[in-house]
């Protein structure tokens, strides 16, 4: 692959840069052309998985106007590299440095030691240039105010990011509203129209928005908060958080009663039994995940910048907590590579360490914010989160259960580490470009009881949901467990691959007992536990998901927690017998253990969900169900190679249910065929067939008339009723799915991470 003069890698007729991705043995390498400097470079190819490699090609590559994609991973790569690196020019670098930096940046990602959020891999020198992942936005009381945040969050979530907002500003329902003589209807109903805002926006193209509502405990709606997602359809594009302060703990395990207070007037609205209020937070995660709980006060104990605000939300995933206005850009360290001779390889990590440092604090300054408040602060605290994925698989091979003390103890130490050098990179960087510009006054100052006169970044660590990235990188998701050591994976057609986690795929083949077959038959269970055939020192190591009890799971995420400044994005899993009282003493103990939230998700808690881990289901023949009386719907006009079409999609009270066609002009072969087409999917709409698995068989097939409306091509009529159906009914299926543990995409199941949902074998993410 050879650069052209702009330095652009091209590939070159002799290379083959996706086949040599996948190769086996050393990584090929690509030469660097003639550049700006005139010199050669070899860079290195990246070597993706296939399941990466179709990732990449689906949610990251850059396309051209068919949806193809226009760049190769390497490319990407190097695009990133180069933009990224083009900051060091700010700080008096000359050309030849900041081609040096290029590489370095380059060879830190193929590696795949290393990735940056998924919208700096996205939109890093390109014209829209957005690359942070998390924003929070204040919500003020007044009318004005909410909808200039409305404003605000569609901007945000059209340049590819998530928006968190605390809600606890908004004078409580029934308050009176002087300018209208009225009362207001609080806060719950306006994160409707902030859901609704979410909805009609497509961030870049690639990735839906998402959003954080929070709610103090001590706000008078707090009760309606808690419940306001027990109807699956209703806020569909928000994980909702309660606010959990010190007093209300406090109170609870006094067992007392606490003050509500009017945020519009500042006096008291009357009192709650704590245990009351906390038993109802327990019962509605236990049914459902939602709410979760942040611990808002613990949060503001490890604010870098007190002197410029109190934090009050966190991103939509819970593991960064910002100012108003603030953003953050995220990256992560792949643990996975940082084992050597059966030990922890420091040296590399130390390098990688340093080497991310630079990535982000550069990503700061070449970032093309969406508002200019945003571009200030962030600015101002230059705030960057260093996280790390691959945790799972470090500990397998330094053969460590992740549920031992022993893999408690690898947290804290590699966390501190990664602390304590991420801190020293930061102070480096600080000495030479210079301060955050809010230093003074922060808990860096030396005055404030800082460790020194230098900090490049108010913060440098936090441990994110890594779903998409991990995929790229080849290894488990942030610091969550395996989830599982085989799976199967549907691709075209409906062939199924077999995907087998390499450590234990090389254990088996090691100790003798792999077989294709004894695979198939452990995708089909939720652990290799019940294997008696499987040594029990590969059962003791290789413990997945399922086998992880919540104390374990917390205990890993408060060891982290103790050496991160902002936050840990963590899902605690319960089997399906949990009691609500599990829950609510999952709760105080990781309190007590120092975490700043947590996130809860009880298996099958959801109305239906598919498990992935089940048995051969029957399928009996069906009736339909009968037409109801009654529906509700709506009617889209497209535009087809035949003439406009016009699509009704109607509702009952069990869902989706009929399908009307029609085109503009009555009679002829394409209308007959039209109709037909609806008819069956209604009948199929009523027999209980998902319409996701229609618009998937109808999407994409072609006529010799395609067109294009609105940038999106049409290949037929009945591609134009599959695209009809999936824009009407993107936000209900997509709920719905997550609802039930599958993917909207592929219809794989998915993970629950750390308030986040990920398909693994796709790539999807419910989460910005």
């Amino acid at each position: 692959m050879m650069m052209d003069e702009g330095g652009v890698p091209t590939a070159s007729t002799d290379s083959t840069p996706t086949g040599d991705s996948l190769a086996g043995g050393q990584p090929a390498r690509m030469t660097m052309g003639k550049t700006k400097s005139s010199r050669k470079r070899t860079l290195r190819k990246v070597r993706l998985t296939p399941n990466a490699l179709l990732v990449m090609r689906k949610r990251y590559l850059k396309k051209d106007h068919k949806g193809e994609p226009a760049e190769t991973p390497e490319e990407l790569f190097w695009r990133v590299a180069q933009a990224i690196a083009e900051a060091d020019a700010n700080y008096g670098a000359t050309e030849e440095e900041v081609e040096e930096t290029a590489v370095r940046f380059y060879n830190l990602m193929t590696s795949l030691d290393f990735m940056p959020n998924s919208p700096t891999l996205m939109n890093a020198g390109t014209e829209l240039g957005q690359l942070s992942a998390c924003f929070v936005l204040p919500v003020g009381d007044s009318l004005e105010e909410i909808f200039e945040a409305v404003k605000h969050a569609a901007k945000i979530h059209q340049s590819g990011g998530g928006t968190g907002f605390s809600f606890s500003r908004l004078r409580p329902e029934g308050d009176v509203v002087k300018s209208t003589n009225g009362v207001a209807s609080g806060p719950v109903s306006f994160m409707a129209v902030f859901d609704s805002a979410t909805d009609t926006i497509k961030q870049g193209g690639r990735r839906r928005g998402a959003n954080m509502g929070i709610l103090r405990v001590d706000h008078p709606d707090i009760e309606r908060f808690i419940t306001c997602k027990h109807d699956n359809d209703r806020l569909t594009n928000f994980n909702i958080s309660v606010a959990i302060t010190d007093a209300f703990m406090r109170a609870l395990e006094e067992d007392e009663e606490y003050d509500l207070v009017n945020p519009r007037t500042g006096e008291k609205m009357g009192r709650l039994s704590a245990r009351k209020v906390f038993d109802r937070i327990v019962q509605s995660a236990w049914k459902n995940g939602e709410p979760g709980v942040i611990f808002i006060d613990t949060i503001n104990k490890d604010n870098p910048t007190p002197h410029v605000g109190r934090i009050e939300s966190t991103n939509p995933c819970g593991e960064q907590p910002l100012l108003p206005y603030e953003s953050c850009n995220l990256g992560s360290i792949n643990l996975s590579h940082m084992v050597k001779d059966g030990g922890i390889d420091y040296e590399h990590l130390k390098e990688v360490v340093w080497e991310a440092v630079h990535f982000l604090d550069n990503v700061i300054d070449v970032n093309k914010y969406p508002l200019a408040k945003i571009r200030e602060m962030t600015l101002a605290n230059r705030k960057i989160g260093l996280g790390v994925m691959g945790f799972a698989d470090m500990l397998v091979a330094l053969g460590i259960p992740y549920n031992s003390e022993e893999a408690v103890e690898t947290a804290e130490e590699v966390m501190a580490f990664i602390q304590r050098e991420s801190k020293a990179a930061s102070a480096a960087l600080g000495k030479t470009r210079g301060n955050f510009p809010n230093f003074k006054g922060s808990v860096h100052d030396p005055e404030k009881g800082g460790a020194g006169p230098y900090m490049r970044n108010a913060t440098t660590t936090t441990i994110a949901p890594t779903g998409t990235i991990s995929i790229l990188a080849g290894c488990s998701s942030g610091v969550e467990p395996i989830f599982a050591v085989t799976f199967v994976r549907k691709v075209l057609d409906g062939e199924e691959l077999l995907e087998v986690h390499p450590l234990f795929e090389k254990a088996a083949k090691e100790k003798g007992f792999y077989s294709r077959e004894l695979m198939k038959r452990i995708a089909s269970k939720a652990s290799i536990q019940g294997f008696s055939e499987i040594p029990e020192e590969v059962r003791r190591v290789f413990v997945v998901a399922h086998d992880v009890t919540p104390e374990w799971h917390i205990r890993i995420q408060a060891a982290f927690q103790r050496h991160t400044d902002n936050a840990v994005s963590k899902t605690i899993n319960f089997p399906n017998s949990a009691t609500p009282q599990d829950v609510y003493d999952a709760y105080i103990q990781a309190y007590k253990s120092g975490c700043k939230g947590l996130t809860i998700y009880r298996d099958g808690s959801r109305d239906v969900q598919v498990l992935n881990i089940q048995k051969k289901p029957d399928y009996p023949q069906v009736e339909p169900r009968p037409r109801p009386d009654k529906t509700i719907g709506a009617t889209e006009r497209i535009n087809t190679g035949c003439g406009k079409l016009y699509v009704t999609i109607n509702r009952d009270e069990y869902g989706f249910c009929e399908v009307f066609a029609q085109m503009g002009k009555a009679g002829g072969c394409a209308y007959s065929q039209i109709e037909a087409t609806a008819r069956l999917i209604s009948l199929a709409l009523r027999s209980g067939v998902r319409i996701e698995s229609i618009i998937r068989q109808l999407m994409g097939i072609r006529c010799p008339s395609p067109v294009w409306q609105n940038g999106e091509q049409i290949l037929s009529c009945t591609d134009a009723i599959a695209k009809v159906l999936n824009h009407q009914a993107q936000a209900n299926v997509e709920s719905a799915l997550q609802e039930m543990g599958a993917c909207p995409d592929c219809g794989a199941s998915v993970e629950h991470e750390g308030g986040c949902i990920v398909c693994r074998a796709c790539g999807f993410s419910r989460c910005a």
